[in-house]
């Protein structure tokens, strides 16, 4: 049936539900992603909750759902809209057809939308509240926007994985799983804790490291764990990921700022001022730190968006903090920045900065 996606800034597009709307409506931020291929990992991606996903390439679900590529247990986006969605999955793992996925979690699919008129809107205005319903019309102050998604996506306990060392504790703020899965990959024993654990629990526990994870929203919202973050990354050689990159910049008296439209796909190139190489990077994030923030800081600015000139990852000048924008376990995207894990565990090993 048609149904009609109302965007915050009065503008509509039309296309055809696939499936039911939940009491006949559903509103999110509406954002896009420019892969070619992922879709899975992006449905399941915790960072992606409440959103509106407008996928860009105009064919998706070719290559159905599997079992195994899923970033967290049940996808977290509040709608999809493409042009096109494959009614099968053509390949010999695939479990569910695209299709078939999101309508066993009664997530709304919009097809046969203008993507390209769509995103066009979404670079030239910006990210913003929209609302796929099955009505012509819409009351633009109906908008309701979630004031705290961490909260939804965090574990609400506290588990432990693998069983090597180092011992790292991984801060929940709606992690992915490759991220769990390359550190154990490394022989390292994870304990996942909750988003708000105090520095008292994570001491108890004795970790060698901590890795702060990636998670949906705007990082200011956790400004009441700014103090209790601050306290456990100058305990314990961190990394920050994505999120969890925003949050140390903040616990230092950095400052954070929204793009127009943020970075999210899989391509985005990103130089390191260490290495002096360009490498290509999977994004998924709305926020940055602000460079001149840093000034009265400590950290210095070690990755760059080589397109927007964003702050990208920096490091502690004498403390062993390494942060990034950008996934360094990708899925989906390149595998080029997976070292990040690498020099992280040098520093828990040594205990000190070992980063150049």
């Amino acid at each position: 049936m048609e149904a009609y996606l109302h965007l915050a800034n009065g503008k509509t597009f039309v296309g055809q539900l696939e499936s039911p709307l939940a009491n006949g409506e559903v509103c999110g931020e509406i954002v896009f992603f420019t892969g070619m291929t992922g879709y899975q990992e992006v449905l399941t991606d915790p960072s992606y909750k409440n959103q509106i996903i407008v996928f860009t390439y105009p064919l998706i679900g070719n290559y159905g759902i599997n079992a195994d590529d899923f970033e967290s247990k049940r996808p977290h986006v509040q709608a999809v809209i493409v042009y096109e969605a494959s009614s099968r999955g053509y390949h010999y793992d695939a479990k569910y057809s695209f299709k078939e996925y999101l309508q066993q979690w009664n997530i709304p699919l919009l097809t046969h939308v203008d993507t390209r008129a769509l995103v066009k809107e979404i670079r030239n205005e910006g990210t913003m509240m929209a609302k796929l319903t099955v009505s012509p019309s819409c009351d633009a102050a109906a908008f309701a926007e979630n004031p705290f998604p961490v909260r939804d996506v965090s574990t609400a306990k506290i588990e432990t994985y693998g069983s090597g060392e180092p011992h790292l504790v991984l801060i929940d703020f709606g992690y992915k799983k490759s991220i769990l899965q390359s550190l154990v990959a490394r022989g390292c024993k994870v304990t996942v804790v909750p988003y708000h654990t105090s520095f008292e629990t994570i001491e108890s526990i004795k970790p060698d490291g901590i890795v702060l994870s990636n998670g949906p929203g705007d990082p200011k919202q956790l400004s009441g764990q700014l103090a209790n973050i601050r306290k456990i990354i100058d305990r314990y050689p961190t990394l920050g990921i994505c999120l969890g990159h925003q949050l140390v910049a903040l616990s230092y008296g950095a400052d954070t700022e929204k793009l127009r439209f943020g970075h999210r796909g899989a391509n985005q190139p990103v130089y390191d001022a260490v290495k002096q190489k360009v490498f290509m990077t999977s994004q998924n994030h709305s926020y940055v730190v602000k460079k001149e923030s840093l000034a009265n800081t400590p950290f210095d600015i070690r990755f760059t968006n080589v397109n927007d000139g964003s702050i990208e990852g920096m490091v502690h000048r004498h403390k062993p903090i390494l942060s990034v924008q950008y996934h360094p376990e990708a899925h989906p995207g390149p595998s080029d920045t997976n070292h990040i894990f690498d020099e992280f565990l040098q520093t828990v090993v040594k205990g000190e900065k070992v980063y150049a």
